[in-house]
């Protein structure tokens, strides 16, 4: 009933484009379950390796829709770019079920085609990622265009069915244990076939309907290439074309070198960090020293560029799921689900399982305030966003307060911060793809979802900064004791410890000393998880204090 309700109100290139992204996050989500199983268990890469690999890949893949969004914006068009970046990403996830199939036989092959498979898969989600959003703002004619808040919580129901579909059938193939608990090194290339097949489909999907369904509402297709664009395309008194100087193009590569030195030297970041920030800033800057730009562009995309700064405080809390937060529910969670023990890594999952459920709600829920004209502007539902997720690691934090080293974590807690979590998300995220739609000049609109893209890639980085000052938790004490030094005494600097003492808690990744934030010791899981609060609780703050003033700068946009 709900379906059809939405389909009246939205074109059915909304529906084409659903499930050509629910595919694709089948397959990068399907993946990444497995990844860095795969690397330890089957290739005998060791585990701090793995996390910097890991997370190198996933801030790679957040970079590269730049790319992907300007060659869409000045030569292949929206259409081209997606196709072809479906065709890599499941290219890419053939070369990883090659290399899950002759690790056995040829370790040294099977370690090259980890890394071409994934450097195929950076570039592929590169090309898709930017292009895919940008149609769906495509969709809607100008005098439509309120209706976008709503059409991208039901495409983001569309990313979260692919996840919540990925992660539960790649691992059922991929991460096979038997009744003793051992685990088959040889099955994870099922799981990457698996997430192949899946991509595939996805990219056929749109080939096949694309000429019927998106499309205009005149039947004119959307997202061709860029030369065949009209002024029907571009709302009135709007530049057909980027026109960057020169000069500016220099500045830019000058400016980006200068950045990436600054982070990587001065500031101490890895290279792949490095070039996340300095890319995310050198691309803002060029957008707005385009020549073509009028006032009115330029405050939109300055909303843009205000909201993206705001995003990374989200993500940095959010993506605690895969490291703080998995850590949590292995070692100081009781997982009994109604008499089933679950498994630490598939605790997540109820992230996109609330949102499936949840996103069509939700976009009701905008429709039904826009109908009254009581619908919040689109940064202050960003705000809302954040003060969510402060609330709830506000709510963890003092669950976790009494713990200790050895006490457990009801389950019950972690599933109410991943339903408080998805309601932040779907108030942050959607609004986000939906607000850089609305407000990007159409030239520039790729592209612009690339520097949105690039915040997601800052968040990530930030969440692995953060996450790295997580205190010891109950495994880490259980260790040292089997070890007979008490951990606790050490991190309050009671005892010094040898040589060979270090040196045995080094090799068990036992940590020396409490990590520090901001000058502050971090102690305590409770003291770690306020961290969250205060940040997210400021940015949610401050993001709502000045939604008025970007409200007035996005020029009738809401």
């Amino acid at each position: 009933m709900e379906t059809v309700q939405s389909n009246s109100r939205h074109p059915k290139g909304l529906w084409v484009l659903f499930g050509t992204e629910m595919w694709e996050r089948f397959n990068f989500y399907g993946m990444r379950a497995l990844l860095t199983l795969f690397m330890i268990n089957s290739l005998g890469i060791i585990e701090s390796e793995t996390s910097i690999i890991y997370g190198g890949f996933l801030a790679l893949c957040y970079l590269t829709p730049m790319l992907g969004g300007f060659i869409a914006d000045k030569y292949l068009g929206n259409r081209y770019c997606i196709l072809l970046g479906g065709t890599l990403m499941g290219i890419g996830q053939l070369i990883l079920f090659f290399s899950a199939t002759l690790f056995g036989e040829n370790l040294d092959l099977a370690k090259t085609l980890l890394w071409v498979g994934l450097g195929v898969i950076i570039f592929g989600n590169g090309f898709f990622k930017p292009n895919i959003s940008s149609m769906v703002g495509s969709l809607y004619p100008k005098q439509e265009k309120n209706k976008l808040d709503s059409a991208f919580t039901i495409f983001y129901m569309g990313i979260n069915l692919g996840a919540f579909l990925g992660q539960l059938i790649c691992p059922i193939l991929g991460d096979v244990k038997s009744v003793d608990g051992i685990r088959d090194i040889h099955a994870f290339k099922w799981g990457f076939l698996a997430a192949s097949i899946a991509m595939f489909f996805g990219t056929l999907t749109f080939l096949f309907l694309k000429n019927r369904y998106v499309v205009t509402p005149e039947g004119r297709p959307i997202g061709g290439l860029p030369k065949n664009n009209t002024a029907e395309d571009f709302e009135e008194g709007e530049a057909q074309s980027a026109k960057f100087s020169q000069k500016s193009i220099i500045g830019a590569v000058i400016a980006f070198v200068l950045l990436g030195l600054l982070f990587h030297f001065g500031i101490g970041q890895n290279v792949v960090y490095s070039l996340v920030y300095s890319a995310g800033l050198t691309l803002a800057g060029l957008i707005i020293s385009d020549s073509s730009i009028t006032k009115v562009e330029r405050d939109r995309i300055l909303v843009i560029y205000v909201v993206s700064f705001f995003v990374i405080f989200f993500w940095a809390a959010f993506e605690q799921a895969g490291s703080s937060l998995t850590f949590i529910a292995d070692n100081q969670t009781d997982r009994n689900f109604f008499g089933w023990i679950m498994p630490p890594s598939m605790v997540q999952i109820f992230n996109g399982l609330f949102i499936v459920v949840m996103a069509v709600p939700f976009s009701f829920l905008w429709d039904k305030l826009r109908g009254v004209g009581k619908e919040p502007v689109s940064p202050l539902k960003q705000a809302m966003g954040l003060v969510i997720i402060a609330i709830s690691y506000f709510i963890l934090a003092h669950n976790v307060k009494d713990l200790g080293n050895s006490g457990l974590l009801a389950i019950k807690w972690l599933i109410l911060l991943y339903f408080l979590q998805t309601c932040g998300e779907l108030c942050l995220s959607p609004i986000g793809l939906s607000l850089v739609g609305k407000l990007a000049p159409k030239r520039f609109a790729s592209l612009l979802y690339g520097v949105f893209f690039i915040s997601n890639a800052a968040g990530y980085a930030l969440a692995g900064t953060l996450g790295s000052i997580m205190p010891a938790t109950g495994d880490k004490f259980k260790k040292a004791e089997e070890l007979g030094i008490n951990l606790q005494d050490v991190l309050d600097k009671k005892v010094t410890l040898n040589a060979s003492q270090v040196e045995l808690f080094t090799k068990n990744q036992i940590p020396l000393a409490n990590h520090t934030f901001a000058g502050y010791e971090i102690h305590n899981l409770y003291e770690f998880f306020m961290v969250f609060v205060v940040l997210c609780g400021i940015a949610g703050i401050i993001l709502a204090i000045i939604s008025p003033f970007l409200k007035k700068m996005m020029h009738g946009i809401k």
